[in-house]
């Protein structure tokens, strides 16, 4: 199986295959609400701070690459959390919890870039609720219930996004993995200035692509293709911590890869 290369068209792909997941997006995409916070998210972001994308491209990428590594943990027969603790029906529904929460993990920033993690995942409180009932029409085994199960793992999700917050779910660390995935040219997550040269502009133009596959002895394998080692800062800063504290830390393999020579490789070596 090829690897799947961290880009939007990944949510597309999952979309394609889950009527759950494209009904989803569809109601994202047409979503006025949605669609301005995330337009206002890079107003704060690259208009106002000089910072890079954080912005509905950036959302589509996260999730799905968060969608990527989920599938993934699926094919290992690890089970999500919100189907072992019974806050969603199964597994399609869990997917559903993956792509809310990588989709809408940077509204926050349409207020501020501080503490845009805890903000965002307030401000999803309001809008789930709008939404939710348009993906999953309450009749039958769609209740209100539900509803608040999902919104409320949708949120932890999004406020675990933190890099310091320790993720509780599966699902939720598939979020905040997937947030860091999205690297390559430019793209990087730890923000640096548009336009200045130092080690943060230099480092994210040296990542040309972020691969995600099968693992060799663990389900997950990152790969970083780095065309300079300057991209090895990215993958330390920003990478390896949110993956240390996703809680699936231990189902992932990542290498860095500059000029064909791997660079980095965690877990490390023994």
């Amino acid at each position: 199986m090829c690897p799947a290369v961290v880009s939007p068209a990944l949510l597309e792909k999952h979309a394609r295959e889950s009527p759950l997941l494209s009904r989803a997006v569809q109601v994202l995409e047409e979503d006025e609400e949605v669609q301005e916070l995330l337009r206002l998210a890079n107003v704060f972001a690259v208009h106002r701070l000089k910072y890079n994308d954080h912005g509905p491209t950036h959302a589509k990428i996260a999730a799905g690459a968060a969608l990527e590594l989920f599938s993934l943990l699926l094919d290992a027969n690890i089970i999500p959390s919100c189907i072992k603790d019974g806050t969603c029906n199964d597994i399609e529904e869990a997917k559903l919890i993956v792509l809310l929460g990588a989709y809408f993990h940077d509204i926050g920033n349409s207020v501020h870039r501080e503490k845009h993690e805890y903000t965002g995942a307030l401000m999803a409180k309001d809008i789930l609720d709008r939404i939710l009932p348009k993906i999953l029409p309450e009749k039958g085994r769609y209740s209100k219930k539900m509803h608040y199960n999902i919104r409320q793992e949708v949120m932890h999700a999004i406020y675990c996004t933190e890099t310091d917050v320790e993720c509780l779910t599966v699902e939720a660390g598939c979020v905040k993995v997937g947030d860091g995935l999205d690297m390559a040219e430019g793209r990087a997550r730890v923000p640096y200035k548009l336009g200045k040269v130092d080690i943060h502009s230099v480092s994210a133009l040296s990542i040309k692509r972020v691969e995600i596959s099968k693992g060799v002895e663990r389900p997950i394998r990152i790969t970083v293709h780095m065309e300079e080692w300057a991209g090895i800062f990215q993958v330390e800063k920003v990478l390896l911590p949110k993956i240390l504290k996703s809680g699936i830390c231990n189902y992932i393999e990542l290498v860095a890869i500059s000029r064909g020579k791997e660079v980095l490789t965690f877990p490390p070596c023994t």
